[in-house]
């Protein structure tokens, strides 16, 4: 005899998680690692590359686009011979930086934490 299915009797959920939005954000692969690299000053599409060695071209340039779509960087052409694009966080992506920094620090407890084993 199957279990019979019980009402969840707590409020809905709201409809925008606050986590979930976060998440959309920061969940996605190298994501991370590009607002990391942007938290000190704008970098070029090079330069974001030689800090990120096992990024591709396409991974990189689509995470790019997304950060941008979503307010957390700018993309700035700068009037050089070629032209060149610079990439800043915003004052959204830069609120990013302390939940990025507290996974950083778990992640060296963690780290050393395998060490010891």
């Amino acid at each position: 005899m199957p279990l019979k299915m019980r009402k969840n009797l707590s409020p809905a959920p709201p409809e925008a998680c606050p986590l979930t939005e976060c998440m959309k954000i920061i969940g996605g692969a190298w994501t991370p690692n590009v607002i990391w690299c942007l938290r000190a000053e704008a970098r070029r599409f090079s330069e974001l590359r030689a800090d990120i060695p096992p990024i591709s071209q396409k991974v990189l340039t689509t995470r790019l686009r997304e950060l941008e779509s979503r307010g957390v960087i700018t993309r700035t052409v700068v009037p050089t011979s070629p032209p060149s694009v610079e990439y800043a966080l915003t004052d959204l992506g830069a609120q990013l930086i302390p939940a990025i920094e507290s996974i950083v620090e778990v992640g060296h407890k963690l780290k050393s934490k395998d060490i010891m084993q």
